[in-house]
């Protein structure tokens, strides 16, 4: 029987109340549903099933002292069933808040472990991330995604961890951002997170992928990849909406050395700043020339004008600065330049 699951003294002396009310049509009173409602908040602790804490009352009502109201008409009528009724109410009232208050627990103890792994606190990290089933000795690679709209991120991970398994993801926001958190194993987990993202969120978002690391420290730095893709994306003006940390890779280096840099584009770009109708059209052609491979009538669409105004405005960039964007060498310069300029927001006053 499902009842034999509930321990002997789960419920005590308190199911001889039903067995009394069966038997003499006496109602609970408040002491006794008290004792219900603890009853059925321990059994939540204790993991027994609802179904089984029923099981046990209803078979206690089936089942009154010897000799006490034998016969007695109330036995099975309105009474017995109001008693059952409103024991069987606390015992349920009882078991679900114990379970909401152990599902609170379970969020606040998610949210700590969580800021606990992105800040880099190791205190017990790899004990608790396995209570949240992370192998922090494993590479993991961690997106976030900017644009959260309220109420979406428990439906995304619901979704991830229905497809992946709750040992496998773990989804949960910092700093405004969603952050999804997966083994480097299981590179669709990434994809699959995209794919709700850009579903759910509204326009303007944006999804930044850090590079795989291992172990917990391996999780902050994928963290900060993928936060800082999203940072130098909007300063670089792309218009991608995922980017790869493993895909800028470049740009921390250049930026490493912000005298180097600055020194290249005064050096390179403040020709333009003498042209007629200013330096603002010849950057924007660069831009679009490079970010189009080099390709004049895909940027000239990117633009909104002739492949003739495109091609123009280059030679016209090759006349002021000496860099033609069609000589390999000075294309990377320039590039660079270009880059370097967007970056550090030239010119400056």
């Amino acid at each position: 029987m499902v009842a034999s699951r509930v321990p002997a003294d789960l419920l005590g002396g308190h199911l001889q109340v039903l067995a009394r009310a069966a038997g003499t049509g006496r109602l609970p009173d408040r002491a006794d549903l008290d004792a219900y409602h603890e009853a059925g908040a321990r059994a939540a602790r204790l993991g027994v099933p609802l179904r089984a804490v029923v099981d046990a009352a209803l078979s206690a009502a089936e089942q009154p002292p010897a000799g006490e109201g034998a016969g007695n008409p109330a036995r099975g009528g309105p009474a017995v069933l109001a008693a059952l009724r409103r024991a069987v109410a606390a015992l349920m009232e009882g078991y679900e808040r114990a379970q909401l208050a152990a599902i609170r627990e379970e969020e606040t103890a998610r949210r700590e472990f969580v800021d606990d792994l992105l800040l880099g606190r190791a205190e017990r990290l790899a004990e608790r991330a396995e209570h949240f089933g992370l192998r922090l000795a494993e590479s993991y690679v961690v997106a976030v995604a900017r644009g959260l709209k309220d109420g979406e991120q428990d439906r995304i991970e619901r979704d991830l961890v229905a497809r992946f398994g709750s040992h496998n993801v773990l989804v949960a926001v910092r700093d405004g951002l969603l952050v999804c958190v997966a083994p480097a194993t299981l590179p669709a987990a990434v994809g699959e997170f995209t794919h709700h993202v850009r579903s759910r969120f509204p326009a303007g978002w944006r999804v930044g992928v850090g590079r795989p690391q291992r172990g917990p420290g391996g999780v902050v730095a994928s963290y900060r990849e993928a936060a800082s893709a999203l940072d130098l994306a909007d300063r670089l003006g792309l218009v991608r909406d995922v980017v790869k940390a493993a895909d800028l890779l470049v740009f921390p280096v250049l930026l490493r050395d912000r005298s180097a840099m600055e020194d290249l584009v005064t050096s390179v770009l403040s020709p333009l700043l003498s042209a007629r109708g200013g330096h603002g059209p010849l950057l924007e052609t660069l831009e679009a020339v490079f970010a189009a491979q080099g390709n004049q009538t895909a940027a000239a669409r990117r633009l909104g004008i002739s492949t003739r105004a495109v091609t123009y405005r280059l030679e016209r960039v090759r006349r002021l600065t000496g860099f033609s964007p069609d000589d390999p060498t000075q294309r990377f310069t320039l590039e660079t330049a270009v880059l370097g300029a967007r970056l550090l927001e030239w010119p400056w006053s």
